[in-house]
């Protein structure tokens, strides 16, 4: 199995982060098949997959934000106003995804990318673990 780390700086507003230039070029290490598991190691921060530049990153923060407001309602109350609220995101939008590779190249759909999804405003720096589990025929 191969593994690798990524960081990324999120910055200090909610973000969906792109991560599938750095996905497809780890997949290129192999030519062959095999699954790409993609995990971030945070309480605050998860993974989707989908379409990003035509409004659903946007989209997906506005409905993180209508189901998960950055109010005073959160028991979980250390950092800025709602920090709470980023620790019940990973229920939603989980830490981990998934990719098949097929000779070397990610198998998703024509408009699909794999993203980083981060309410956390006060922790900027998130790091990634990329593993790939190559087909051992």
């Amino acid at each position: 199995m191969l593994s690798s780390t990524l960081t990324v700086s999120t910055g200090a507003r909610d973000v969906v982060y792109d991560l599938t230039r750095e996905c497809e070029q780890f997949a290129a290490e192999t030519e062959g098949d095999g699954l790409l598991h993609v995990f971030v190691p945070h309480a605050t921060a998860g993974l989707a997959i989908l379409e990003t530049g035509a409004g659903s990153d946007d989209d997906l923060l506005s409905a993180l934000q209508d189901l998960l407001p950055a109010d005073d309602r959160w028991r979980h109350r250390h950092g800025t106003r709602g920090h709470g609220r980023s620790h019940v995101m990973p229920a939603l939008v989980p830490p981990y995804a998934t990719v098949p590779v097929l000779r070397g190249r990610l198998a998703l759909g024509t408009w699909q990318s794999i993203c980083l999804v981060d309410l956390n405003v006060d922790n900027h720096t998130r790091t990634i673990r990329l593993s790939l589990l190559a087909d051992a025929s």
